[in-house]
């Protein structure tokens, strides 16, 4: 029997070895998978229909210390509302900006300019200054008759990351959400859809890729998403645009009064609305409602409620004039002298000039 060497087998060794890591080294076989799920293939189809409709905003805006006026920059997301190049976004996006850049999908940047805001409503409408032709406004869904638990889609820019999309559920409806000038917006969408900075003013869609929504607030202790995020309804946007677009203002619904300042109001441990001026002939005028005596600091009426809901704030009141809508009715609840009373009263315009 012939001997083999120890070096021998050593070297067949080492081949054996350099070959297994060639081997190894190399790029694997990919292997192969079937069609996209039908959930999956919706939520891609969703994505590439509603992106040419997403906005992705850029802002310029001095901010002054205490030596110098520096440029800051700031980023937010919107969506073509319709072929003119009018483009929606919130008020917040857009506050004290000096110059306003729209991004649409993929392309490049394009000038735009501010048409309207409604800080009370935290929207506002920007236009393209040279808007493309190809331009596709998001197609419009409804808001009431939304339901918890159906799914929603989020596109925007959070953290200036464009072309983002997330995926939730409705997690609540009828959301009370703060606005400006002690304002709330009524019927707010609670959604777990990621909303991060940047995200604010975008689209939220249904599955059917409708806007239900613009994507305004977070709740979060550390400023970025924890599952809880607010989006105004599209009910609401759809009737606030328009005005905007035609009149650089939103309608206001109320009755013709300016309330006293509600922290005022507060401080002083009064509950409700004290009307401190009744504008002439209107429907506060009309019923016969007493102002704040400004001689004699005596106090006149106090609206503590709207259609017997209870009215504690002058948000709150805000909020209920927006729920009964210009053009109608509502009963109103007085204090005056410590008794109460009850009038009725329509709901007008009170930006109306007329």
């Amino acid at each position: 029997m012939k001997k083999v060497s120890f070096i021998a087998i050593l070297f067949a060794a080492l081949i054996a070895c350099e070959f297994a890591g060639v081997e190894a080294a190399s790029p694997r076989a990919v292997t192969p998978r079937g069609p996209l799920l039908a959930d999956e293939k919706q939520v891609v189809d969703l994505f590439q229909n509603a992106a040419p409709s997403v906005a992705y905003i850029t802002t310029e805006r001095l901010e002054r210390n205490f030596f110098t006026i520096e440029v800051a920059q700031g980023a937010g997301s919107g969506f073509v509302w319709d072929t003119a190049g009018h483009v929606v976004t919130n008020f917040h996006v857009l506050e004290g900006a000096r110059a306003v850049q729209v991004q649409l999908d993929a392309g490049q940047s394009l000038a735009a300019e501010l048409v309207g805001t409604a800080p009370e409503y935290d929207l506002a409408v920007v236009r393209l200054k040279n808007p493309p032709r190809n331009l596709r406004p998001i197609p419009l869904g409804t808001s009431a008759d939304l339901r918890i638990g159906q799914s929603v889609y989020a596109i925007g820019k959070p953290f200036g990351l464009e072309r983002t999309l997330t995926r939730g559920i409705v997690s609540a409806l009828d959301r009370d959400l703060p606005t400006s000038n002690f304002s709330e917006i009524a019927g707010a969408i609670q959604t777990d859809a990621a909303i991060n900075p940047g995200n604010s003013g975008g689209p939220l869609l249904d599955s059917a890729g409708r806007l239900i929504g613009v994507n305004t607030a977070i709740r979060s202790a550390s400023g970025s998403s924890a599952g809880i995020g607010f989006a105004i309804p599209v009910d609401l946007v759809n009737r606030i645009v328009p005005s905007l677009i035609i009149t650089g203002t939103a309608p206001k619904p109320g009755v013709g009064i300016t309330a006293v300042n509600p922290v005022l109001v507060a401080r002083a441990g009064i509950s409700g609305v004290v009307v401190e001026e009744v504008k002439r002939g209107s429907p506060a005028d009309q019923a016969g409602l007493k102002p704040l005596n400004r001689r004699t600091r005596e106090i006149g009426d106090i609206i503590v409620a709207i259609n017997d809901v209870k009215i504690e704030s002058l948000s709150a009141f805000t909020r209920e004039m927006d729920r009964v809508g210009i053009g109608k009715a509502a009963e109103f609840t007085l204090k005056r002298d410590g008794r109460e009373r009850k009038v009725r009263m329509q709901v007008i315009d009170v930006r109306d000039p007329r």
